[in-house]
């Protein structure tokens, strides 16, 4: 009988990319603006109503966006704002 079978064997998913804040924005952002929106003004909408039909379904942005919870992108943005300002 072969030992192999006796043994655990050890599975690990495959590791997903996970994009940065700063990626997931930019992304959005640029598909927001391909489909002629501000994405400025749908962005803000997004963070301030929690609505997700604010970001267009286009290259999947809606989806992306939701990956990050709205107080992370919040925060993105401020830190950059801030950092940028100095």
């Amino acid at each position: 009988m072969n030992n192999k079978f006796n043994e655990t064997m050890k599975f690990e998913p495959p590791i997903e990319k996970i994009d940065s804040v700063e990626e997931i924005i930019l992304s959005v952002f640029y598909s927001l603006k391909e489909r002629g929106y501000d994405p400025v003004n749908q962005i803000i909408g997004y963070i301030l109503s929690g609505d997700p039909t604010y970001i267009t379904s286009h290259n999947n942005a809606r989806s992306t966006i939701c990956r990050i919870e709205r107080d992370e992108l919040l925060e993105e943005l401020l830190k950059f704002y801030l950092m940028n300002k100095r």
